[in-house]
């Protein structure tokens, strides 16, 4: 019997200890899509035009689904991205604080992932939990203990290692999931300069993804291995996440119950 998509948050949430919704990230291609999508799910449209981070804000904190066009759409690394915009000379220049010269800037640009020019309609962001349609991509804000254990268990799942994710400049949140869907696998980077006053984190998250049609084998493998451990954690099996990570999981760094030792000066217990 296939998990929902709700069972899945669930699971992630409660054994990961996952500070926000899993966010899912769908594309729609044609008009057709954009029609049944505004008529299965319930969503809010941004009132201004906003970056990709910040739309997915609303759904990994505040549990709502966004449909996102390219007029609401401010960032022009995300355009780029999700092909709503070309490469010219002032997506250059906007790259020149990062490189030495704008050869290098307009090189690096070409090589990032990006979607097919005018491929999409629109982008719908929401929580996983409320998937109405099958996401293409899996965003995750989390640390990097829980990015380890995703990882780990997308390893064992797909039988892949390892695992050769990507980083570029800029594009972190909207090339990551393109490049995560363009090659089915699963992806980990840094966001984007800027991460603590753009929308994109609050507490120096990291960036996981994974193809939305490989998520239930990731969660059955998490949920495989609690029932053989007892927990979640793989950093020490039995202990409920994080586990036993203290101090390089010393062993001498253990404690016992208090109950039933006598208090100092009575025979009371």
């Amino acid at each position: 019997m296939s998990l929902s998509f709700q069972d899945m948050e669930s699971i992630l949430m409660d054994q990961l200890r996952l500070y926000h919704h899993p966010i899912a990230v769908t594309w729609l291609f044609t008009d057709e899509d954009v029609t049944a999508f505004r008529r299965s799910t319930p969503h809010v449209i941004p009132v201004k035009p906003l970056t990709f981070c910040q739309w997915e804000t609303a759904a990994r904190m505040q549990g709502k689904t966004v449909l996102g066009t390219v007029e609401t759409l401010a960032c022009a690394n995300a355009r780029v991205s999700f092909g709503w915009r070309e490469i010219d000379e002032r997506e250059v220049k906007s790259q020149l604080k990062y490189c030495v010269d704008e050869a290098q800037a307009r090189r690096f640009l070409l090589s990032k992932p990006r979607l097919p020019m005018n491929s999409v309609r629109a982008v719908a962001v929401g929580p996983l939990g409320k998937a109405a349609l099958p996401p293409h991509v899996i965003h995750f804000y989390c640390d990097s203990v829980q990015a380890y254990h995703l990882a780990v268990d997308y390893m064992a799942a797909t039988d892949t290692h390892p695992l050769r994710p990507q980083i570029t400049m800029s594009s972190s949140a909207c090339g990551g999931s393109v490049f995560c869907w363009q090659q089915k696998t699963f992806n980990h980077c840094t966001p984007c300069s800027g991460a603590y006053n753009a929308g994109k984190t609050e507490r120096g998250e990291t960036y996981a993804f994974i193809p939305g049609e490989q998520l239930e084998a990731v969660v059955r493998r998490l949920l495989q291995r609690i029932e053989k451990s007892g927990s979640s954690s793989v950093t020490r099996p039995g202990d409920y996440f994080p586990g036993g990570d203290i101090c390089k999981n010393c062993p001498l760094i253990i404690f016992k119950s208090g109950d039933g030792i006598a208090c100092e000066g009575c025979d009371k217990k």
